[in-house]
């Protein structure tokens, strides 16, 4: 009975942070607590969040404000998991996935556009309907990748999964960039999906808590390879 009560809390802790599967296979694997221990990888970040939703949050009533949220999470958390990421944390409108961690791997870039596209035309048609009711809300996400440190970090009795480092920045940043409908992303994520997908340059930014000036590029969409081949 405690070792059935044990493995019930680890799987508890780990589907905080990981998709279903994901969760289920590291349990299985008995290397839960081992991969959630501080470590270093290459890891893609999503960072997405709604255009005006501070000021509708000002102007709205509490329970508008969590009717929306409520909707929005129930799309995207879905798409989370579909695409196996893991929600680092969500914090009202803003979320923060990871691709490529706390499980390798081989597309992290890819699943991560993947998942953006589909999060886009899903809060789209959200915001139909949210425009009837008079709430003017747009969506808007940033994608980088690079090394980052990742981990637990709390204290005992309420522990996160983070990422620390400047990948995690510039995804922040490319999202605040970005304007309602359009998804930025970094020339590593760019290179890493060229080929899947219609890109558009942006040129340089500069971004706040960047040294230097970013070349971002929005994803349109994914392509129709299999219509171009013929």
């Amino acid at each position: 009975m405690a070792d059935q009560l044990t493995e019930i809390e680890r799987m508890g802790r780990l589907k905080r942070f990981l998709s279903p599967q994901i969760a289920d296979l590291v349990v299985s694997s008995g290397d839960g607590e081992r991969i959630l221990e501080s470590h270093r990888r290459a890891v893609t970040v999503v960072f997405c969040d709604l255009r005006g939703f501070t000021s509708f949050a000002e102007t709205a009533e509490p329970e508008e404000v969590m009717a929306v949220l409520r909707a929005y999470h129930d799309v995207l958390g879905p798409l989370i998991y579909k695409h196996e990421g893991t929600l680092e944390r969500f914090a009202g409108d803003g979320l923060n996935v990871l691709f490529n961690d706390p499980l390798p791997c081989s597309d992290p870039s890819v699943r991560a556009v993947r998942m953006a596209i589909e999060m886009r035309d899903a809060v789209a048609d959200l915001a139909v309907q949210w425009r009837k009711l008079g709430h003017d809300l747009g969506f808007g996400m940033g994608i980088a990748h690079g090394y980052a440190t990742l981990g637990r970090i709390g204290f005992e009795g309420r522990y996160d999964y983070s990422a620390i480092g400047t990948v995690v920045n510039l995804a922040a940043r490319l999202c605040a960039e970005a304007r309602g409908g359009q998804i930025l992303v970094d020339g590593k994520v760019k290179m890493a999906v060229e080929t899947l997908t219609d890109i558009e340059p942006l040129g340089e930014l500069v971004l706040k808590g960047m040294q230097r000036p970013v070349s971002a590029f929005n994803i349109l969409g994914m392509r129709d390879l299999q219509a171009r081949a013929s």
